[in-house]
């Protein structure tokens, strides 16, 4: 039986950015393509560092059922922490444990799980990789087998579970067995990005970030952190170039760096995915 949300809301909750307005970009993307598909009586879109807020969303949405999908990669400080606070998910004071599945008069609200965790990121992740080799092959395109695979992560001490996706992503793909190698970096935690060169055999790397959005962290922070002066970063960044060229020969490797997963055309299925969960997990 097909699911019915037609008297459900969908909100997409994102991250956001004062600083760069490209972090916002993927929860437009996927919330304009769930509006047209018309699965859903209304999707709204809210943000933790741009308006309209996470803490008010739920003021002018009036359905009688409320999904909640966090545009995050990790069950980590934002999506255990933040979100469930500004939600007003947690009492106030406490952290931990809070019901998923809420009760407000009238209305029942679902807490999804974030999207970064469902199965499918692995071939997302593996598609990202091979295309942009794919699409810069000069002088030739690397093999898979001759290649080191980085997935790189933010990571933070606020939280453990943010860099565990991280590393069950590299498990699950080093177990597939296509690349030479595959490891996990992070920009506030050890291994770091910046680490990739003395830990990769292979003369070839790829690097994937793992980040819903092309924000301030994939475009400036990390080609910096891989070794492009910042003053050159910041002079593409600002003649829209791109800003990492790949690929790039950086202590005798040659560098690709792929555009961050949240873009992908298929998030909105995973959107639906982490919704038909929640709904059944509490018929």
């Amino acid at each position: 039986m097909v699911a019915d949300f037609s008297n459900a809301a969908l909100v997409l909750v994102g991250h956001g950015s004062t600083l760069n307005a490209e972090s916002a970009a993927p929860t437009y993307q996927h919330a304009d393509e769930l509006r047209r598909r018309r699965l859903f009586a209304e999707v709204v879109e809210c943000f933790w560092k741009l308006e309209p807020g996470i803490a008010g969303v739920l003021r002018g949405v009036f359905a009688k059922r409320v999904f909640i999908v966090p545009l995050f990669i990790s069950e980590g400080y934002f999506t255990e922490e933040v979100i469930p606070r500004e939600l007003g998910f947690l009492e106030p004071g406490k952290s931990g444990a809070f019901n998923r599945v809420q009760r407000r008069g009238e209305q029942t609200l679902y807490y999804c799980g974030p999207v970064g965790t469902h199965e499918s990121m692995t071939n997302v992740l593996l598609s990202r990789a091979e295309e942009v080799v794919v699409k810069h092959p000069f002088p030739r395109a690397a093999k898979p087998a001759e290649t080191a695979l980085f997935i790189a992560g933010h990571g933070t001490g606020n939280n453990e579970n943010s860099r565990k996706i991280i590393e069950q992503q590299v498990e699950t793909i080093r177990r597939k067995n296509l690349y030479a190698e595959v490891y996990p970096v992070f920009m506030e935690e050890e291994p770091r990005i910046g680490d990739c060169y003395k830990m990769a055999s292979a003369k070839n790397i790829v690097m994937v970030p793992f980040f819903i959005s092309d924000g301030l962290h994939s475009f400036e922070d990390i080609p910096v952190m891989l070794g492009e002066p910042e003053r050159v970063v910041q002079e593409r960044f600002k003649q829209g170039q791109p800003t990492w060229r790949n690929p790039t020969e950086k202590q005798g490797k040659r560098v690709w760096y792929s555009a961050s997963i949240g873009s992908e055309p298929h998030m909105p299925d995973v959107i639906l995915e982490r919704v038909k969960q929640a709904a059944n997990a509490n018929l």
